[in-house]
């Protein structure tokens, strides 16, 4: 049965927070709560078990401008001390929430309509480069936790002001031909965020963000829901400001069995990412048929320095007890970038075969930097751009290998174990 959320709406009414939760609470097993072709306002909304959101052609939700419609009377700093870029630790866990469910099953949001997250409201600091938010950490358009059976297809997610759709400990979520269209500038605006969730799906979709457009965590607030699991991400485009495809930074269990596949990433700062600073370990993660195009973004607050790929393991502080990473495999990868490929730490079992890299140099950046963060003590390692640049790594192995001679070859310390063929 469809519920109508116009139906719900009372005459002296401005938002429609209240109707919208009322369509919602009156479903039964398998109603739908239909949004019409027109501008909704909104605060927290809360889903249940067993239903459908339904945006119509031209259904527009959007956040209301009024922290307090979301905030439940919570006060906010109205100027960060340190820029996010710099300490952006998170245990997982926001303050504010616009779509929110947890305990739930059998969910889906689909149609053909827009949600926006009113990414403006949030702003900070601002300036030709980046825009920081008023405070950390920020609103999700859509935090979602413990839901088994998630779908969401079709619908535009716009002007997130952080995280878009985090998902916390979840099993069994399919994301397919959903459109990401966050301001490029705006800090911390990931695009789709798993974290302690398994058997996932994202397919035939489009994102552009200021952060990371797949970024798989492990939050610290999270760690009862265990590892990160069964995740094929395919047949998409992604443009990010940070990186494009990410593991990490949060790190606390174990990431297995990821795919990425047949994956397109444009106008990027960072291609690949993998950033293990937590007690977690990264292992069997394939890489097949992605083409990619990076390049230095303003180098004071986006992490990276144009590298196609950048694998990292590092402890975040002097207390962690670090974890490692172990059997990625890269098979027919084609980049245009500003930087090579950067391995530090301790990685291990690496197979690279069909790659296609060439190097270019069309920013004005310096180039001779090699970005750590985030970690207390290591920020940059200052030398010259090579094609790969290596510490510590173990068994990686390159075939089938085609770069052009824009920097010199190659740096592996005494202790890497590299192989050609």
């Amino acid at each position: 049965m469809d519920r109508y959320v116009d139906d719900y709406k009372l005459d002296n009414e401005v938002l429609d927070t209240l109707a919208i939760n009322r369509a919602i609470n009156s479903c039964e097993y398998g109603d739908r709560v239909v949004f019409k072709n027109r501008l909704y306002r909104s605060g927290t909304i809360y889903l249940k078990s067993n239903i459908s959101l339904y945006f119509e052609t031209g259904a527009y939700l959007k956040a209301s401008d009024d922290y307090s419609d979301f905030s439940n009377g919570i006060k906010f700093n109205d100027k960060l001390d340190i820029n996010t870029f710099v300490n952006c630790d998170y245990d997982g866990l926001p303050k504010l929430f616009f779509i929110y469910g947890k305990d739930i099953e059998n969910v889906n949001i689909k149609g053909l309509g827009i949600i926006d997250g009113n990414e403006s409201i949030f702003y900070g600091e601002c300036n030709e480069y980046f825009i920081e938010g008023a405070f950390y950490p920020r609103m999700p358009l859509m935090f979602i936790e413990n839901c088994k059976n998630l779908s969401i297809s079709g619908v535009t997610l716009t002007n997130s002001a952080f995280w878009t759709v985090h998902l916390v400990g979840c099993d069994g979520v399919n994301i397919d031909s959903v459109k990401i269209l966050n301001n490029r500038r705006m800090l911390n605006a990931d695009g789709i965020d798993p974290d302690h969730s398994k058997n996932i799906m994202i397919n035939n979709c489009y994102i552009e963000s200021a952060d990371d457009c797949i970024a798989i965590k492990n939050t610290l607030k999270f760690v009862n829901y265990g590892d990160s699991y069964n995740i094929v991400v395919k047949n998409s485009v992604f443009k990010s400001s940070s990186a494009a495809v990410k593991i990490g930074t949060e790190t606390c269990s174990d990431f297995y069995d990821i795919h990425f596949e047949n994956i397109k990433i444009l106008d990027s700062n960072r291609g690949i990412s993998l950033q293990l600073r937590d007690s977690g370990n990264i292992n069997d993660v394939y890489f097949q048929n992605i083409e990619m195009e990076t390049h230095m973004f303003y180098p004071k607050s986006f992490w990276g320095k144009g590298e196609c790929i950048s694998i990292t393991a590092i402890r975040r502080n002097e207390n962690t007890i670090l974890g490692n990473i172990s059997n990625l495999h890269f098979e027919n990868i084609s980049a245009t970038s500003e930087h090579g490929i950067f391995l530090y730490g301790d990685i291990r079992n690496i197979d690279f075969n069909r790659l296609n890299i060439n190097l270019v140099n069309n920013t004005k950046y310096e180039k001779n930097l090699y970005d750590l963060r985030p970690n207390e003590d290591l920020k940059f390692i200052n030398d010259n751009p090579k094609f790969i640049y290596s510490k510590f790594v173990k068994n990686v192995k390159f075939s089938n290998l085609n770069h052009n001679d824009l920097y010199e070859l190659i740096n592996i310390d005494n202790e890497s174990d590299i192989v050609f063929n």
